[in-house]
């Protein structure tokens, strides 16, 4: 019992010892390894479509409530359900106080920035066809879904200039970490 013990416990040193000296090892690949291609700007710049908090990014386009209404019907509804209270996919409408027992984070009481719905809508909904909608049309869905939560009225219009100016109810309830 105890060589066993001995042997096992040798074994898992030299084990240990192996892996610590292939991590440290200094070996590093000089030169073109042969994988991948270049990318051109024009590529790169297709997938630069980021847009931060304070509307950086946003890209020309504008959509109102209305015609949020007839894009989400048509390219939302199915998952987020008719009102945007959810179904097979997240709730969007709603969801109260984060300071309760069991809070519900929605758009309107979780996210902080309304040109988050933007960014994210626009990288990657509707769920089967990524990027497929034009900036109006995203433009128009989080103009709608804005109103669905009681944020804006009916007949806002959103683009580059009004959405960053939209206040969400939870836009202090983050801490701003310095770097």
């Amino acid at each position: 019992m105890v060589d066993k013990f001995i042997w096992n416990k040798v074994l898992l040193s030299a084990t240990i010892f192996g892996l610590v000296t292939a991590c440290s090892s200094s070996y590093q690949v000089k030169g073109s390894t042969g994988l991948g291609k270049p990318i051109a700007e024009s590529q790169l710049q297709a997938w630069n479509i980021d847009v931060n908090g304070a509307g950086v990014g946003l890209p020309v386009g504008s959509g109102s409530v209305a015609a949020g209404e007839v894009v989400f019907q048509q390219q939302c509804a199915s998952c987020h359900g008719a009102q945007g209270q959810g179904g097979v996919a997240n709730r969007l409408v709603g969801g109260g106080g984060l300071n309760t027992a069991s809070p519900i984070k929605t758009v309107a009481s979780y996210w902080p920035y309304a040109t988050t719905i933007f960014d994210y809508a626009r990288r990657a909904m509707p769920h089967n066809a990524p990027q497929s909608l034009s900036n109006d049309q995203v433009y128009a869905v989080t103009a709608y879904i804005l109103y669905l939560n009681q944020i804006v009225p009916k007949d806002s219009v959103m683009d580059a200039q009004t959405l960053p100016l939209v206040k969400m109810p939870n836009r202090d309830g983050f801490i701003p970490i310095e770097r």
